[in-house]
C-alpha cells in the first residue's frame, strides 16, 4: 500500500510541476504575442514613413528635372514647352 501512495504522490507532484510550467509558458506566450503586435504596428508605421519619403523623393526629383541643371537646360526647356502645349490643348478643349 505504501508503494501505491508513493506513486500517487509522485504523479501529483509531476502534474503540479507540469501545470506550473504550463502557466509560465502561457504567460510567456501572451507576452510574445503583445510584442509581436507592437512590432507589427511599428513596422506598419515605418512602412508608411518610407512610402511618404519615396513620394517626396519622386516629387523632388521631378522638380529638379523641371528646374534643370546647367547640363540639361535644353532638355528642361523642351519639357516646359511640352507642358505648355499640353496645357494650351486642355484649355482649348475646355473652351469648346
Amino acid at each position: 500500500m505504501g508503494n501505491i501512495t508513493e506513486i500517487v504522490d509522485s504523479l501529483e507532484n509531476k502534474i503540479s510541476k507540469l501545470l506550473h510550467k504550463m502557466e509560465i509558458l502561457r504567460q510567456h506566450n501572451l507576452k510574445l504575442e503583445k510584442e509581436l503586435t507592437l512590432s507589427r504596428k511599428v513596422l506598419a508605421e515605418k512602412e508608411t514613413v518610407i512610402t511618404d519619403w519615396e513620394e517626396k523623393y519622386k516629387a523632388l526629383k521631378l522638380a529638379n528635372a523641371m528646374l534643370g541643371s546647367s547640363e540639361s537646360k535644353t532638355e528642361t526647356k523642351l519639357k516646359i514647352n511640352t507642358l505648355i502645349r499640353e496645357i494650351d490643348s486642355c484649355i482649348a478643349q475646355l473652351s469648346e
